[in-house]
């Protein structure tokens, strides 16, 4: 098996696919437990990957999907939307039963950019579910590359113009490169509490180590 098979998402034979299958074991616990009809608001997600946990063409839950551009939507229950996880200012105060988020936060920018995004989830949600990977895990998990995180910013865009990596095609472009590397910052577990303070914590782990984090509130 390849080290893309290990860690995909849908590979069922791969570890990506059993870490996801338990987060959406854990998710729907805490979702079964909120009065139906439910207002979802996903940051930055897409319409397949609510396929998988089957929320698809059901009227108990409505999700809006927002990203920097359209997504595609095939079911009555889904709705996209464009806009910026760190200003979504056109969203009133706990507008939505539940802010959901899988592997974004890590891409909007720098600590700053994610401490605005971290802000708006707690403001629009009366309650939240923000997953991250975590920057201490030894398997980068967007370029496969052991410890990629930790290399020099340097030697990350040089590797990026050079070779395709993980879910990335090399790109010579060195402006691009250098974008993909600062759109991808990683989070501690002490920086990602402190984005979300009154939260708590869950740790997903393979073979006892966290591959990521998942912060979760207003469940209670």
């Amino acid at each position: 098996m390849s080290i893309k098979d290990l860690f995909h998402p849908y590979k069922k034979s791969g570890l990506g696919y059993q870490s996801r299958s338990k987060r959406h074991a854990f998710f729907m616990q805490l979702i079964n437990k909120v009065p139906k009809p439910i207002k979802l608001l996903d940051l930055g997600g897409t319409q397949n990957y609510w396929e998988s946990m089957g929320l698809t063409e059901t009227n108990e839950i409505r999700i809006s999907l927002v990203n920097l551009q359209s997504e595609k939507t095939t079911y009555s229950n889904f709705i996209s939307l464009v806009g910026d996880a760190t200003d979504l200012s056109e969203i009133s105060d706990k507008s939505f039963d539940v802010v959901f988020s899988n592997s974004v936060i890590e891409h909007v920018g720098d600590f700053g950019a994610q401490s605005r995004m971290a802000r708006e989830v707690a403001r629009i949600g009366k309650r939240y579910f923000i997953q991250t990977p975590n920057y201490w895990f030894p398997m980068e998990p967007h370029f496969l590359v052991p410890g990629f995180q930790w290399f020099p910013i340097a030697l990350r865009i040089w590797f990026i113009r050079h070779f395709n990596l993980g879910w990335h095609q090399r790109t010579k472009d060195f402006k691009r490169a250098r974008d993909l590397i600062n759109h991808t910052r990683l989070l501690t577990k002490r920086e990602f509490r402190s984005l979300f303070p009154k939260a708590k914590l869950y740790e997903e782990k393979i073979f006892g180590l966290t591959k990521s984090f998942i912060m979760y509130d207003g469940w209670d």
